[in-house]
């Protein structure tokens, strides 16, 4: 499932970059979701992106977490992992997408793509399962995951407060919020199970 949804997201995208109506089809913009009714919009957003850079940069991501969460999700539930993990990611894209939408409902001129906020739940809901493995900050800084994520956490959420770039951190902090809480239901032990780890 991790690689179909790496491959359609990239077809959609290229689409989305070379045909206008495309990316008018499907961009997120509250003002036109409330006044059309256009729900499909909380999705479809995330399979677009504004640009190549940022298309490679969410689908290595991606592809790095999801390639180890999607199998263990499989471990957790005994059953097929396909659907759970979509689930996961279209839950975490809708999610994430909703303070923006309650933030821009009155906003004509605000549009939001990239699927962040997805990724974000996808790499958190790893990091709960596996909170001592280490992650490699900008490429070269290796942290564990327990320290990571209340680091991630607290610098979006500064700097959707600050609110001085065009990113949309909101889409970070809450995807991944999503991601710890969707793990933390597939497996209610992961936080006792952190708890032990950190004191054993």
């Amino acid at each position: 499932m991790n690689t179909a949804i790496i491959a359609f997201t990239v077809v959609i995208s290229l689409l989305g970059l070379q045909d206008r109506r495309v990316f008018e089809q499907l961009v997120f913009e509250p003002f036109t979701i409330h006044a059309r009714k256009d729900w499909f919009r909380f999705l479809t957003h995330a399979f677009l992106h504004a640009h190549i850079p940022h298309l490679l940069v969410n689908m290595f991501v991606l592809w790095s977490f999801g390639r180890v969460l999607e199998p263990s999700m499989r471990g957790l539930l005994g059953s097929s992992s396909s659907l759970p993990y979509l689930l996961l990611y279209l839950g975490g894209a809708a999610f994430a997408a909703l303070p923006s939408y309650k933030r821009h409902l009155w906003d004509p001129s605000y549009r939001a793509v990239g699927a962040s906020g997805a990724v974000a739940a996808v790499l958190f809901a790893t990091v709960l399962l596996y909170p001592m493995d280490r992650l490699y900050i900008f490429g070269v800084l290796p942290m564990p995951g327990y320290l990571f994520a209340p680091l991630y956490l607290a610098y979006e959420y500064y700097l959707d407060k600050r609110g001085q770039d065009n990113v949309a951190h909101d889409a970070h902090f809450y995807g991944a919020l999503f991601g710890l809480a969707f793990i933390t239901v597939l497996r209610p032990t992961v936080w006792p199970d952190l708890f032990h780890q950190l004191i054993g």
